[in-house]
């Protein structure tokens, strides 16, 4: 394969110059260190193959978390034309709507430290996790189809937190699309155990403490302090999304054929937007981003209690309060100016954050002036960031920026590199304490199978497409 030709235009910003059949230029973010890892793999290629698809708007985009994935690359963004473009569930993934959730509370590190054994213990006793795992909830087929069209609401109807968190979630946790009927019933056996679980691979709900403060303002509007104690949630649709992008794919392979569109990747397979299959895949797309909606708020009401028993506190005095919750694994109808002229086009965002500047009417009332908050997950061994969506994301990605770390190692050369290691005790070493519901996730998410998160952070700042407000420091964490 031709090595991909990229250049650097901007601090942060390279682009790969359109030729062949690509019908956009391509557009990466990242540093001149962080060329070296993503040159690695065949991400880039990925890049260019995304810029051959039909109805792409200005450019097919990386994140600097960049790396591998089915079809999109991970940490890829593309926007689509709704009459000559398509959706792909490339562009999305198997998970969908992995995503990320913070909530501040009214303690801070000296109240928790002390405690924290006995927080995670409880933390694990009442979110269930781990591969396949199930849930308590017993759910009828009414209300398992509720959930699909209801998201988070269906939640918070139902006891699971209060309706001023709703207005904290993108799209309020609630994708209006969403049509049951579009959902096989393996989705839907699948789906029906599982609300209110965390998972494997790299889902954790973790204990961090504010570190570091980098903005005081934007800080103060979401309602962060130094040494206050934030939690993260970062899961996603479980089986049930999975099932739902399976069932699809084969779909899409039969329309992508059927339409007569060329495809540089078959995982790329896909339908015009505005196609009977095309409608159908994003309806199915939506059931599933609201069983993750609602999933991650169930998880989030077991946290509040677990942290109340763990503690022996009421829930005012632990003040467990959401700051935000973001996707990133969808595909959604946006707003955006493109070449001057507002219009709507689907947005896919794989492994890729919204990040909607200051002013923009979705970013909730409370942050409107600073930006929406843009949350970027590390690992479990060094730290977390937020930040904030700029102006200069709403013109230059659609309002996107990166959604974590991103993996440098795979899975089985993360086991080898743990070899004869003691990870928990590694954890502990540096005032961790995790625990897991099997030694194997731990082996595969060590810290350094991951980016340093840090360095990712770092080239969405120096691109502009996000603004640094706080880093936080893990002291606990449980994993699938």
């Amino acid at each position: 394969m031709n090595e991909i030709k990229i250049t650097k235009i901007e601090n942060c910003i390279w682009e790969i110059p359109k030729t062949g059949k690509m019908r956009v230029p391509g557009r990466v973010y990242a540093s001149d260190q962080m060329m070296d890892d993503i040159r690695a793999d065949q991400s880039l290629q990925q890049v260019v193959n995304v810029a051959q698809l039909p109805g792409i708007l200005l450019r097919s985009m990386a994140m600097p978390d960049i790396h591998w994935g089915y079809g999109f690359p991970i940490g890829g963004v593309a926007a689509f034309d709704l009459k000559t473009g398509i959706i792909s569930p490339g562009g999305v993934g198997y998970d969908i709507n992995c995503g990320v959730r913070l909530m501040r509370t009214n303690l801070f590190r000296k109240d928790v430290e002390p405690k924290v054994k006995e927080i995670v213990a409880s933390l694990f006793q009442h979110i269930p996790s781990g591969v396949g795992s199930k849930g308590v909830l017993k759910l009828s087929s009414q209300d398992e189809r509720s959930v699909l069209c209801k998201g988070a609401r269906w939640a918070v109807e139902n006891g699971y937190g209060d309706e001023a968190d709703l207005e904290y979630i993108e799209e309020n946790g609630q994708m209006p699309h969403a049509d049951p009927a579009t959902i096989s019933q393996e989705a839907l056996k699948r789906g029906s155990p599982q609300l209110g679980t965390l998972g494997s691979g790299n889902h954790f709900v973790e204990i961090d403490f504010v570190e570091e403060i980098y903005d005081d303002k934007a800080a103060r509007v979401f309602g962060l302090a130094k040494d206050q104690i934030v939690i993260i949630v970062h899961t996603g649709s479980r089986g049930f999304g999975h099932q739902v992008c399976d069932d699809y794919i084969r779909k899409m392979l039969q329309a992508s054929q059927k339409y007569g569109i060329e495809l540089p990747d078959k995982q790329l397979c896909c339908a015009p937007f505005d196609s009977p299959e095309g409608q159908e895949y994003f309806a199915a797309m939506n059931c599933a981003i609201n069983y993750a909606f609602a999933n991650r708020q169930v998880i989030s009401h077991w946290v509040r209690e677990a942290f109340v028993n763990a503690l022996n506190i009421s829930p005012k005095e632990a003040g467990v309060e959401l700051v935000y919750e973001l996707a990133h694994n969808i595909a959604k109808l946006e707003t955006h100016t493109v070449n001057g002229k507002e219009m709507q086009v689907i947005v896919h965002r794989k492994g890729a954050t919204r990040a909607f500047g200051p002013g923009h009417p979705q970013v909730p009332a409370a942050y409107r002036e600073v930006g929406q908050p843009v949350l970027i997950p590390g690992d479990m061994g060094r730290y977390s960031y937020v930040l904030a969506g700029t102006k200069k994301a709403m013109q230059e990605t659609f309002g996107s920026s990166c959604h974590g770390a991103g993996r440098r190692l795979s899975r089985r050369q993360a086991i080898k590199s743990a070899k004869g290691r003691a990870i928990h005790r590694e954890l502990a070493d540096r005032g961790i304490y995790a625990m897991a519901a099997s030694r194997a996730t731990m082996i595969e998410e060590i810290p350094e199978a991951y980016k340093d998160v840090s360095d990712v952070v770092e080239a969405v700042a120096g691109a502009g497409i996000g603004k640094m407000v706080v880093k936080l420091h893990p002291i606990g964490v449980i994993k699938g």
